[in-house]
């Protein structure tokens, strides 16, 4: 051991990138509640020890011991967060309670991937843990440590050097005189925190007695400790369910008793989230945001970091005179030929990275060029004499505008392809065929931090060719969700906010900034401890993905050993080899509408049954649940002249625009019928609301399957996204074989909210307890029939959600393709009969807020 007769100085217990305890995805060790120390990320799978001693304490999970040295500083080694409730599964102690160690010696051995895909973090911690007695002169905790080699921790012995070793902690001097006090108070409790009186109860215990004039010992199985010292705590290896006696003296007695036992009785032990405030509520109106700090509209989810840097548009202001009617004319027709050359080209290239998305967008572009509105618009200005530029601008313009002055938000976030149409066209008017990217608007030299991208509003030819290693996030003064530039980029896999106003506009060009793209939030030069927590939040998400997807392929069960399925919603043939790469058990929710919404004319039959058959072929035997065509509301088809509606989200769509055009159903029922898969298909009916709906369809399926021959019994589904059809469960299940839960549009239709209107985003959760209740009525409703219920909207990929929805009764969850590995690590870590237990208590809760607070507290994520 490396030790002078003033200073211990402890080793790296494991190779691994050293961090801050305040990076440390965990309160109670990150807030220094357990003593001082460094925290590392392993890249070994052996813990070693930091420095000669003895085994003072070993956790009966394997996953924790306190080492005392010869000084008496107690050490405390912590592998991973929230490994206590593995009991012991992945850890292999190399030590037994009291054996003495050198320097280096191998004290527990662990399986890194086992433990990673089933715990919150491998973040492993050292700690002194009676700092009141050791101080902590000098640490390390940044860069690369190797095991047994690097220094990371000098502590000063405040005490007597060399002191004796102690195999077991000894009670503290006031323990007899506390037990036999006359004013003694005493108190007995259940332990209701996972895995029993581990390290951070027993430290958050301790530290609620802070400031309080008592001492407060705990007696359990014949033996006693004092709450001044964490390892004889531990020591007492009490149980989760024990019962133990509080015994408390002191002019705060009461007081002490109180706080101990809350702390005791908690099922969380008070552990959260991650350091960095991810899972922030939305901002009340009049609350107050923290300084430096801007709300916004999360469009795609993620955490970034990194300067600030404005996009400006880049399209060329044109002369305003022409150069004479037919040239100008000729020149209009050429710039728009070649725009519609690169269209083609960017539609391609993004089918080729599988972003059918994106690739729809530029398809949708190309058939605005040949809007005749426009260019007669054009046409109108140029044979009055202007430039093709001008009058294709002014054309643009006045078609944007008509566009944002419309009630409903989804034309509104069309006026942006039309301006990005205008801005195409006039760099092939200047002689730029091709796009001007905004990564190449972004100065990076080579290893510089790539950039959180700014501008007024993206258009999708800004993001066209986007470099996903230069632009760590996009963040918007205006804009909504559903605008094309936030499909683009939740395409893309990059945090983006919009609609963050005018006080985005004050921070320039450099500006350090922090982009919470899972609650909206974007920070400006953020403190080190908040860029530190960030940096570690978005380090330990890279390292989650990549063991989840390593065990993505394997079943999801609960702890308790309940399978759920979890599956993958597609729009296309590489949506679906997308999802059996992801580990998708199943597809759960096949978009159809996708596969036709920008073609020039309606699909037949044939069309169906080949695109269907396509994507059955992909899934590599796994079943699918296709749902019929669901145009309307926000998805409209060129090839569908649908009447205008004042409430596109109330009107047709679903099963009652096949009611109104039944021709549509049935060809894409007879494509589906003649698919041949290799296994089973659904056929699954979207905006049912009504009894007779579901049983007309599935006796048109009936006469349509004994007409070509075909499986007159396949399973036959109802989508559940209004209320009525959730309220009439029961009596739906005794006709359809399974239901959907689609939470989006079921959310929206609950709270009378448009999900996509910007404005009321924030508001838009499908966690509030009315949208829990009618989940709960559908699940009802259906275990009265035997029927499964599964949930294909946002929510099941929400990780809070999950255990809420296992608990209701659902048994598949279908999520995006890039959501499978973590939602399947996300069941692995729940209990089934614990969901079962607590979700009902949340549907009585005030707020879909409190039912937030009530999951982080339940069930950390």
């Amino acid at each position: 051991m490396a030790e002078t007769s003033e200073t211990l100085l402890l080793l790296a217990p494991l190779r691994g990138v050293l961090l801050p305890l305040a990076a440390v995805p965990d309160p109670v060790f990150a807030e220094g509640l357990f003593g001082e120390g460094v925290a590392i990320d392993p890249l070994g799978d052996t813990l070693v020890a930091p420095c000669d001693g003895v085994v003072l304490h070993l956790a009966a999970t394997g996953h924790a011991l306190t080492l005392q040295a010869p000084c008496g500083a107690q050490v405390l080694l912590h592998v991973g967060i929230d490994t206590v409730s593995l009991r012991g599964d992945g850890f292999t102690p190399c030590v037994a309670q009291g054996t003495a160690v050198r320097q280096g010696d191998p004290l527990i051995r662990f399986d890194a991937d086992r433990v990673a895909r089933q715990a919150r973090s491998l973040v492993t911690v050292m700690a002194v843990a009676n700092g009141n007695a050791f101080a902590v002169a000098d640490r390390t905790d940044a860069g690369l440590a190797e095991a047994g080699r690097t220094v990371v921790l000098q502590v000063r012995v405040a005490g007597a050097v060399g002191a004796a070793p102690a195999a077991t902690p000894a009670p503290q001097a006031d323990v007899a005189d506390v037990t036999h006090a006359a004013a003694t108070r005493r108190r007995t409790v259940t332990l209701a925190c996972a895995g029993g009186l581990h390290a951070r109860p027993a430290a958050r215990a301790r530290a609620a007695m802070q400031g309080l004039d008592a001492t407060v010992t705990l007696h359990y199985g014949g033996r006693q400790a004092s709450l001044a010292s964490l390892v004889a705590l531990l020591a007492l290896s009490a149980d989760e369910g024990a019962t133990v006696e509080l015994a408390a003296s002191g002019r705060d007695a009461d007081a002490a008793l109180d706080a101990v036992a809350r702390e005791l009785q908690r099922t969380d032990a008070g552990e959260a989230h991650a350091v960095f405030p991810v899972g922030a509520a939305p901002v009340a109106p009049g609350g107050e945001l923290p300084p430096g700090c801007i709300a916004g509209v999360a469009a795609a989810p993620g955490l970034a970091i990194g300067p600030l840097h404005w996009w400006r548009d880049t399209a060329p202001d044109p002369d305003q005179a022409g150069q004479g009617v037919d040239a100008e004319r000729a020149a209009l027709r050429a710039a728009l030929v070649a725009v519609d050359a690169q269209l083609a080209h960017d539609s391609a290239a993004a089918e080729a990275r599988r972003a059918p998305a994106e690739a729809g967008i530029f398809a949708m572009h190309r058939a605005l060029l040949e809007d005749p509105a426009l260019r007669q618009a054009a046409a109108a200005l140029i044979d009055a004499g202007k430039s093709a530029g001008f009058a294709w601008r002014e054309a643009t313009r006045a078609e944007a505008a008509t566009l944002s002055a419309m009630v409903d938000r989804r034309a509104a976030d069309r006026a942006a392809d039309v301006l990005d149409l205008g801005k195409r066209v006039l760099r092939a008017l200047a002689g730029s065929h091709g796009a001007v990217h905004a990564a190449a608007g972004v100065p990076l030299a080579d290893g510089a931090q790539s950039v959180v991208l700014a501008a007024d509003e993206f258009t999708p030819s800004d993001l066209t060719g986007l470099d996903r290693n230069r632009v760590a996030a996009l963040v918007m003064v205006r804009g909504g969700p559903t605008a094309h530039a936030a499909i683009m980029a939740r395409q893309l896999g990059i945090p983006c906010l919009v609609a963050l106003g005018g006080a985005l506009e004050q921070w320039p060009d450099g500006t350090p900034v922090i982009a919470d793209g899972d609650n909206a939030r974007l920070y400006a030069d953020p403190d080190a401890d908040l860029l530190a927590a960030a940096a570690s939040t978005v380090a330990l998400r890279a390292q989650q993905r990549q063991a989840d997807l390593r065990a993505a392929h394997t079943a999801a069960c609960t702890r308790d050993g309940v399978r759920i399925e979890v599956a993958a919603n597609i729009g296309s043939v590489d949506d679906a080899r997308h999802a059996v790469a992801q580990g998708a058990d199943a597809v759960g929710l096949l978009r159809t509408e996708l596969l036709f919404l920008h073609g020039a004319a309606a699909p037949t039959v044939g069309d169906h049954t080949a695109r269907c058959q396509a994507i059955a072929d992909a899934l590599d035997g796994r079943s699918a649940i296709v749902r019929t065509l669901d145009i309307g509301a926000d998805k409209d088809a060129a090839w569908l002249r649908l009447p205008p509606e004042d409430n596109p989200a109330l009107g047709l769509r679903g099963v009652r625009l096949a009611q109104a055009c039944p021709q549509l159903l049935d060809d894409q029922l007879r494509g589906l019928l003649a698919v041949r898969a290799q296994a089973r298909l659904r056929i699954l009916l979207p905006m049912v609301s009504e009894v007779g709906e579901l049983l007309h369809w599935r006796t048109r399926i009936r006469a349509l399957a004994a007409e070509a021959g075909a499986d007159a019994g396949i399973e036959v589904g109802v989508m559940i996204e209004v209320p009525a059809a959730a309220l009439l469960a029961e009596q739906l299940a005794a006709h359809a074989d399974f239901f959907s839960i689609g939470t989006n549009d079921l959310t929206q239709y609950t709270l009378a909210m448009d999900r996509c209107q910007p404005a009321l985003a924030a508001r838009m959760d499908a966690l509030h307890p009315a949208v829990l209740r009618l989940i709960a009525a559908t699940t009802e409703g259906a275990a009265r029939h035997g029927r499964w219920v599964g949930v294909c909207g946002a929510l099941a990929g929400d990780a809070l959600a999950v255990p809420v929805l296992l608990g209701l009764g659902v048994t598949e969850l279908s999520v995006d393709a890039g959501l499978v590995p973590a939602t399947k690590a996300r069941v692995r870590t729940l209990s089934h009969a614990d969901c079962r237990q607590r979700a009902p208590e949340l549907l009585q809760l005030a707020s879909a807020a409190a039912v937030r607070e009530a999951c982080r507290r339940y069930w950390p994520a």
